[in-house]
């Protein structure tokens, strides 16, 4: 036996019709500020990619697709995995951070709640530069953190922290936790505490109930604070050139660099556009995995 699907009659077309020119009104202005400041710089980046650089940087419009093929070399695969690789990290560490945080929050009395969310977006209070160059004041070789390890006892000389990999980490861990616990902390305070209630009396321990009934409804604030993290520490390149002095060459880093520096417009908008592309993707995942999550399995 088969089934049809039911055509829609003039009326209910026309209906529909008349909702979405309803609704063009109030899409406009967010469509005009997409189409100006996202369509079209990102249009402009896919034009530069065909053409070459002038031998003093600009553009030369001769057609060449030397820009996509140089993205094979290994210098610049290897930049773009170690910051995958990096950024991966930050995420896995924001996320097993950001979870205790958002679910002690969420269990907070209403006054006590409000101030553990003031503190936990008081950072954003303050200019992102002087963070950076706080942390540069912490982990140099005479900064707090060699003196309290030596005040201690702990190391007898002080320990090289800054510029290596591991300050970058801790830079961008700092700079984006909050935007993993306040996804986090909204999707637990939805939660609605029944549920807990029902496994603890259905026999659940604290920990089985946590597993089972908490954590997959907390998953989608999860992969939202993961996107959340993950995008803008890919593309950092403030934190991986003062804290890492430089050493550490991003995505980030390399584009700028071919902007402003060796003048190369044609790779560094190829460069910034794979980026782009990078970061569409990995957002088209998560809210598949965030739909899927949400609406469970399909049966057939």
């Amino acid at each position: 036996m088969t089934t049809t699907t039911p055509q829609a009659t003039p009326a209910v077309r026309a209906q529909r019709v008349r909702r979405g020119l309803a609704a063009a009104p109030f899409l406009a202005p967010g469509m005009l500020f997409l189409i100006v400041f996202m369509a079209i710089p990102v249009g402009l980046l896919a034009f530069y990619t065909f053409f070459k650089r002038g031998r003093f940087g600009g553009l030369v419009f001769e057609f060449t697709l030397d820009n996509w093929a140089k993205l094979a070399e290994p210098l610049y695969v290897g930049v773009i995995l170690q910051s995958i690789g990096l950024a991966l990290v930050v995420t896995l560490l924001a996320l097993l951070l950001g979870y205790p945080m958002a679910y002690a929050i969420a269990g907070l009395s209403p006054k006590w709640r409000t101030v553990a969310l003031v503190a936990v977006v008081l950072p954003f209070w303050t200019n992102f530069l002087i963070r950076t160059y706080a942390w540069i004041l912490l982990l140099n070789n005479a900064g707090f953190v060699n003196q309290w390890l030596q005040a201690l006892g702990l190391t007898d000389e002080p320990i090289s922290m800054l510029y290596t990999p591991q300050a970058i980490v801790v830079g961008l861990l700092y700079m984006y936790l909050p935007l993993m616990v306040l996804p986090l902390y909204a999707s637990l305070q939805q939660l609605d505490p029944s549920l807990r209630e029902a496994a603890t009396n259905l026999g659940a321990s604290p920990w089985r109930a946590f597993r089972t009934v908490t954590l997959p409804l907390s998953l989608p604030g999860a992969l939202t604070g993961c996107i959340f993290v993950f995008v803008p520490a890919m593309s950092n390149f403030v934190i991986p050139e003062l804290i890492g002095g430089g050493k550490t060459v991003m995505v980030g880093n390399l584009v700028r660099d071919q902007f402003y520096e060796a003048r190369d417009w044609p790779f560094g908008a190829t460069l910034a556009l794979v980026l782009t592309m990078l970061l569409v993707v990995v957002i088209v995942i998560q809210a598949a995995v965030s739909r899927r999550i949400t609406e469970g399995p399909r049966r057939g």
